[in-house]
């Protein structure tokens, strides 16, 4: 009786993973077709099926023929017509954080944009705060600045932090190498230790690490100085060969051999 009792608890512990599973792929499904031209036909598909389920329990043997023989059409339609559409879906179902922590995909190249911009903006004098989140998640801060959702660049970075942009004030976030958001408030460190030394943007890179693990590049205005803050702590970075190092180290990622060019110096054309 017990051995019953266990085997029927254990099919209904299975049928609930496999009900939460099918309604998860269902809801990331839903996601990816919204707004897109395939959402209409999706959701023709799930009317087809829906009437096709409905024959079938009424026993209307005509139209459970029609409605099947739809059915294989239909689906074969979906995938010829919205290929890109089911390519960008695969591609952001590969880049769920789970799967990425399996397959311990390595790339350096959203680092060497952030050295890269991390270069400009301290040649030109341009002040910035680059946040590159890791484990813990920012979006409570993300939610404080305007969503971005671009590709990371130099040139798209020291276009956010140019004086006359209208999202120059406050910090750009950076998720699974894509720049999400910016104009993001950071909360000022609390620690009295700092005193006078550091300003308002360096303040703010402590106190955003000293809450979280992110990882915070800063580029001072005044100086051109290129700082690396990370768990509280403030490190200074000579040149792109210091920053790339310590990003890598901090990411994980292997860290690529580059010329060694000091921070704000030009590069021979």
């Amino acid at each position: 009786m017990e051995l019953l009792q266990m085997e029927h608890l254990q099919y209904r512990i299975f049928d609930i993973a496999d009900f939460a599973i099918v309604w998860f792929l269902l809801y990331r499904l839903l996601l990816v077709v919204k707004g897109t031209r395939a959402s209409q036909m999706f959701l023709g598909m799930g009317i087809i099926y829906l009437a096709s389920f409905l024959a079938d329990t009424f026993q209307l043997t005509g139209l459970n023929r029609i409605f099947s023989s739809l059915k294989t059409i239909w689906l074969v339609a979906f995938v010829i017509l919205f290929q890109p559409e089911l390519r960008r879906a695969l591609s952001q179902t590969g880049q769920f954080r789970i799967f990425r922590f399996f397959l311990r995909i390595e790339t350096t190249e959203y680092l060497e944009e952030i050295v890269k911009a991390a270069r400009l903006m301290s040649r030109k004098r341009i002040g910035g705060l680059i946040v590159i989140e890791r484990d813990a998640s920012l979006r409570n801060i993300i939610e404080t600045g305007h969503r971005v959702n671009a590709k990371i660049s130099a040139e798209l970075i020291v276009t956010i932090f140019t004086n006359y942009s209208p999202l120059h004030d406050g910090a750009v976030i950076i998720r699974d190498e894509t720049l999400v958001a910016a104009g993001c408030i950071l909360p000022l460190s609390q620690d009295r230790s700092h005193g006078v030394q550091y300003g308002t943007r360096h303040r703010a890179a402590l106190g955003m690490t000293e809450e979280t693990d992110a990882v915070v590049v800063v580029i001072s205005e005044e100086t051109g100085d290129v700082s690396v803050v990370f768990r509280g702590k403030l490190g200074r970075c000579g040149n792109d060969e210091d920053l790339m190092t310590s990003l890598a180290q901090i990411m994980k990622t292997p860290v690529p051999v580059t010329p060694r060019t000091p921070a704000g110096a030009t590069t021979a054309s």
